[in-house]
């Protein structure tokens, strides 16, 4: 009855150990059947010609590379693409998990859409830009089911610990059955497997594949796929963040924040006539003109009263846009296109035009000059403008000693103007993909690790470098499969969230280990007096537990050992909760609490066993 009992708790352990990773893999399995299930009997509306809306029904699985598709409300997409025409609001609940809908439109850093998501409004134009089969879903499934994870550095190190100590404490059985055949106590096979089992670091060995997953699955709660597991880790060490300006730290596209008029030109003259030349600009620039005229001054779209208007379309030639009116024209673009318009040179252009250019080229705007009929009304501010809350977030970066460093193509100047306000600690101007793939490695070679946000395919090399490269998931699709992990919120401070999960994962791991290690040692005071106490009484004084029996003693360890990786499932999944101090404040709270406890919860729970064990007389 003894030996069958040890054996059927033997083989719970096991099982425990096996459970507590089914259910991290469980939790991933489940989203990659809900996202099988969005690509099933999935259909397009392959448009016939790229001027028209006329299409045909085939099925998503036969769109090629180049197709264009109309979707339409209550539409899924069928592949993931580029809009080219259209503005949409898109349920991507599927793919995040997010309930609340996103706007998708032509132009900018919003303009990908990943196939199985849903457009709610409106309609779209997107030209697919994956083949079936290598699309972002069919990727986020492989990665969800774990295909391609692999053992982190940390785990194979926290490996090589446990085997070591796994091969001590073969060798102190081994010396323990020694002993009792010396001094005549009974030990037999059963009881050698028992002690075997209990004694080594049985508990952190079941929960460690456990740890890793969970951590990659509270990536994709924060909207995150991970492509390696060694990522995620590496994440918890990164000391030096990279960023990308455009489309990254900035929108990615100039915007009007500012009307300056010149020589007593009223502002509302100068926003209506700006307004009205960029009615037919579908550019994002012209788009923020109206939008900026609109909401400043209230203003509205149909400032031109119905009468007859003929638009002048952008041309690289002229670099001026602008419409006729009757025999009104208005007209904006470049300075000295503008003031080649009004018959004006910079050195005779007014002095008050000037200063708003120079101040305007300052800061690293972009100024366009406005006429009407050929009078010089002012200049409007175009700049990069910073993603909202992101001065904030590097702060909280910083606090987490990690160095932030922009990259720019763009000129100094105006490469420490955005940089001064989004708040990075040092950027690199006029920067090459070459420049950036340098620098990265001579930070490597210094014993950093390195973190790349990007979004673009000039950011490609730097992205597959980098120890952890987060790529847009608005950004083009080099960046996003040279990258380990893609960001689908396109948000370049989600590293915060990315950094608190490798950090979670290596303090939970090292949290557990300490506790499993603790144990072992408390399970010597359980099981060795009881097994020698007969033999040599002076060990009595070590039977701090006082044991009923040693069938008993090995019992309710064994029962023990599997229980406690039962109780520990939720905290590997949930991970160590995560706060910015110290080292040695971490390594304090650690030994306290895991290291202490790890000692004190065996006497707690060994105990509580051994008399459920005697009471039930089950040796």
């Amino acid at each position: 009855m003894f030996s069958g009992q040890i054996a059927a708790w033997l083989w719970f352990t096991v099982i425990f150990a096996t459970f507590s990773e089914a259910i991290a893999e469980g939790r991933g399995k489940a989203q990659a059947d809900s996202l099988k299930r969005t690509k099933s009997d999935l259909v397009a509306k392959r448009l016939k010609s790229a001027n028209g809306k006329d299409y045909d029904v085939v099925p998503a699985t036969s769109l090629k590379v180049g197709d264009l598709v109309y979707i339409e409300v209550n539409d899924l997409v069928p592949g993931d693409g580029e809009i080219i025409e259209g503005v949409a609001s898109v349920n991507e609940s599927a793919i995040t998990g997010e309930s609340a809908p996103v706007i998708r439109e032509s132009g900018g850093d919003r303009s990908a859409v990943t196939g199985g998501t849903q457009v709610l409004s409106d309609w779209l134009i997107v030209r697919i830009t994956t083949k079936p089969g290598e699309t972002f879903v069919d990727r986020m499934i492989a990665l969800i089911e774990g295909a391609e994870r692999q053992k982190t550095p940390n785990e194979i190190a926290l490996s090589i610990l446990l085997s070591g100590l796994t091969l001590v404490f073969l060798i102190a059985v081994v010396t323990v059955s020694g002993l009792a055949a010396y001094s005549g106590t009974i030990m037999t096979v059963t009881v050698l497997a028992a002690l075997f089992v209990t004694l080594i670091p049985t508990t952190i060995g079941g929960l460690l594949s456990a740890i890793g997953i969970a951590g990659m699955d509270r990536l994709i709660g924060f909207n995150v796929i991970a492509t390696s597991g060694r990522a995620v880790e590496a994440a918890g060490d990164v000391d030096t963040l990279l960023l990308d300006k455009t489309g990254t730290i900035t929108f990615g596209n100039r915007m009007a924040t500012e009307f300056i008029p010149v020589d007593g030109t009223p502002e509302e003259e100068l926003a209506s006539a700006a307004l009205q030349a960029s009615l037919s600009d579908e550019t994002a620039e012209g788009r923020s003109i109206v939008a900026l005229a609109q909401a400043d001054y209230g203003l509205s779209n149909t400032v031109l009263d119905g009468k007859q208007a003929t638009f002048i379309p952008f041309a690289a030639q002229t670099r001026i846009s602008g419409v006729d009116i009757g025999k009104e024209q208005i007209r904006k673009g470049a300075i000295d296109a503008i003031l080649n318009v009004a018959g004006l040179t910079k050195d005779t252009a007014p002095q008050s035009f000037q200063k708003a250019v120079d101040s305007i080229a300052r800061v690293g705007g972009t100024p366009l000059g406005v006429t009407h009929n050929g009078k010089l009304l002012g200049v409007i501010h175009l700049k990069d403008v910073v993603k909202p809350d992101i001065k904030e977030r590097f702060a909280a970066l910083r606090a987490m000693g990690i160095r932030t460093v922009m990259v720019t193509g763009d000129n100094p100047v105006t490469a420490a103007a955005i940089a001064s306000e989004a708040g990075v600690d040092d950027f690199m101007a006029e920067a090459t993909p070459e420049q950036k793939l340098a620098y990265i490695r001579k930070e490597q070679q210094g014993g950093r690790l390195i973190a790349m946000c990007g979004d673009g395919t000039n950011d490609a090399p730097a992205l597959a470098q980098a120890d952890v490269g987060v790529a847009m998931q608005s950004g083009t699709q080099a960046a996003r499969e040279a990258g380990n992990m893609v960001d689908l919120d396109s948000s370049p401070t989600k590293l915060i969230e990315i950094v608190e999960i490798g950090k979670q994962i290596l303090m939970t791991r090292g949290s557990l280990t300490t506790f499993s290690i603790a144990n072992d040692v408390a399970k010597y005071f359980a099981i060795i007096p009881a097994l020698f106490v007969v033999t040599y009484p002076q060990l009595g004084a070590l039977n701090i537990m006082g044991l009923s029996s040693p069938q008993s003693a090995i019992l309710s360890a064994v029962i023990f050992n599997a229980l406690i990786i039962i109780a520990l499932i939720p905290l590997a999944l949930k991970g160590v909760s995560y706060k910015p101090v110290g080292a040695s404040a971490l390594l304090r709270r650690n030994l306290l609490v895991y290291g202490l406890g790890g000692l004190l919860v065996p006497f707690v729970g060994i105990k509580a066993i051994d008399m459920i064990v005697a009471a039930l007389n089950l040796v």
